[in-house]
């Protein structure tokens, strides 16, 4: 076997149809699209997607509903009371996610006031709502 006798396999590569070459081809003329019609015009005889021959189309028949944030899935939210329990003095993001208090595939947290917090814990690159700010700070603990 050498490089200039390789071939494909008898069937395996198909000559592309020529449409629209005379009538002794077979397929002049019309190209077979045959006369008229939606299918016989130029742009393959598609139609947009979702169009229903002129009548209004479902997606614009029914309301529309909600809104999903491209946001939402990357935010947690941390509550108070959880606080409480972590060991940890300082506490930012990679602590929360080191304790399983944030989902490993959220990028931000934020602490929600929830229950109360009793011991001083300093925050530090965490979002915080005023509520839980003023638990934090009247706990002794800083919000930074």
């Amino acid at each position: 076997m050498r490089l200039n006798t390789l071939k494909p396999a008898a069937g395996a590569r198909k000559e592309r149809v020529r449409v629209g070459r005379g009538i002794g081809s077979g397929l002049g003329k019309t190209a077979g699209r045959g006369h008229k019609g939606q299918y016989a015009r130029s742009g393959k005889g598609k139609v947009k997607a979702g169009f229903e021959g002129g009548q209004m189309p479902l997606q614009r028949r029914l309301p529309k509903v909600g809104f999903r944030s491209r946001k939402a899935h990357e935010a947690c939210e941390v509550l108070l009371y959880q606080l409480d329990a972590l060991k940890a003095d300082i506490v930012d993001f990679d602590t929360l996610k080191a304790a399983g208090l944030v989902e490993t595939r959220a990028a931000r947290a934020k602490i929600v006031l929830k229950g109360e917090i009793k011991r001083a814990v300093k925050l530090k690159g965490v979002a915080v709502t005023a509520g839980a700010k003023a638990a934090i700070e009247a706990a002794g603990g800083s919000v930074e």
